[in-house]
């Protein structure tokens, strides 16, 4: 299952149900609907869910507890726009980079500033987010690929062309937004396989016993 950050569409939230620890969202859609059959999976602002229910114009998804907590969809209400894209086809075009729709944690936006036809927006976000934010790099906000600009130690800023402005929900972001960033997974990749390999102890199959009968 891979996304690729290039956003279908934008939904809108028509319904959430809350359970204790959980979520079950209605999200009113119409691209995405297209051949999407119950089982499929859609990223919801960067968040793979499972479409559990086909209403027409709209369907649902189930929100768990893990879900929840490592992400923004906390702040959602009735009416919050959101990005949407299908799971990519094997034949479909590779538009942006590999999305997993599993998100690394959230930022907020302390800055949106326009620069002639561009909009800056800087991010900040936690250590265990950045340690993986380079310069020049992908990253994923609310499920839209996008090139990292500049870094800083506390966080990153992306400059959005008008289009992925005008036909993603950036254009209704604000400071102090909360946002899911997923960062580049080929860097976890790299990292992990960097490290050096567990080894386990190998226990000696040698006893006392065995010492005897062999006349040690």
């Amino acid at each position: 299952m891979m996304f690729t950050g290039i956003v279908e569409e934008t939904g809108v939230i028509s319904r959430i149900d809350r359970g204790e620890h959980s979520a079950v969202l209605n999200i009113r859609a119409k691209t995405v609907l297209e051949g999407t059959e119950t089982g499929d999976s859609i990223a919801v602002n960067g968040i793979c869910l499972t479409v559990t229910k086909l209403l027409g114009e709209s369907f649902c998804a189930d929100v768990m507890h893990e879900t929840l907590n490592r992400s923004a969809f906390a702040g959602l209400s009735v009416g919050s726009a959101v990005n949407l894209e299908r799971a990519m086809r094997a034949d479909g075009r590779f538009g942006g980079h590999i999305v997993s729709g599993h998100v690394d944690g959230t930022g907020s936006i302390t800055d949106i500033r326009r620069d002639d036809n561009a909009v800056w927006y800087t991010v900040s976000a936690a250590a265990e987010v950045m340690r993986y934010i380079v310069e020049k790099g992908s990253v994923t906000i609310d499920g839209i690929s996008l090139t990292v600009a500049k870094v800083s130690n506390t966080g990153f800023s992306v400059s959005a062309i008008p289009h992925t402005v005008k036909y993603t929900n950036l254009c209704l972001r604000k400071k102090g937004d909360m946002v899911n960033i997923e960062t580049d997974i080929i860097g976890r990749y790299v990292e992990k396989l960097m490290q050096p390999a567990v080894q386990e102890e190998k226990k000696s199959t040698l006893t006392k016993e065995m010492l005897s009968y062999y006349g040690f």
